[in-house]
């Protein structure tokens, strides 16, 4: 009988060891997760003045998941989130369009990218090739467009290119405008 009793105990410590395991890793989620949300949002506000120089504040439409940046209470333009798969999984990238929907600019968000070749798509020389196109201009050269892929890293130049572009039809399409 002694015998059959230890048997149990493994089976019992384990699950104890499963259930702490479980009740810590819920409690550290509940911990985080509004530090990591209140990150986001404050690098999203940092990037949206780097679109918008002159914004002093921002207001957010949730009803269009829209980011309206602000100079003396007026709005300078819109940004939202765009999302697309790359090479290496999803990218996200902020969209900021003028008043009269040319594209004002792009900032990555998140990529995970193949370093030293897609994770050029947070560089300087990419991004700068956004601001003042308009919808139709976005597209990589070789399809008629005015955006240069990055050599060696053609998947994830076009799917920085294709979200961009399929993002502002889609919010310009949700918000009931032309293009």
């Amino acid at each position: 009988m002694g015998t059959r009793t230890n048997g149990f105990f493994p089976v019992i410590f384990l699950t104890l060891i499963v259930f702490i395991s479980v009740a810590a890793l819920t409690l550290t989620d509940a911990i985080t997760k509004d530090k990591i949300e209140l990150a986001k949002e404050d690098e999203i506000a940092r990037m949206l003045i780097t679109l918008f120089p002159q914004m002093d504040g921002f207001t957010y439409d949730e009803q269009n998941d829209l980011y309206i940046p602000l100079a003396e209470q007026q709005p300078l333009g819109r940004a939202f989130i765009a999302e697309q798969s790359g090479y290496s999984g999803v990218i996200s990238i902020l969209v900021g369009l003028e008043p009269d929907t040319t594209l004002r600019g792009i900032r990555i968000i998140f990529q995970q990218e193949t370093p030293g070749l897609g994770a050029k798509i947070v560089e300087s020389f990419f991004l700068q090739q956004f601001p003042g196109l308009a919808v139709d201009d976005i597209k990589l050269t070789k399809k008629g467009g005015k955006v240069d892929a990055i050599t060696g890293a053609t998947t994830s130049s076009s799917a920085v290119v294709e979200g961009v572009r399929k993002a502002i039809l889609d919010k310009l399409n949700q918000l009931g405008r032309e293009t």
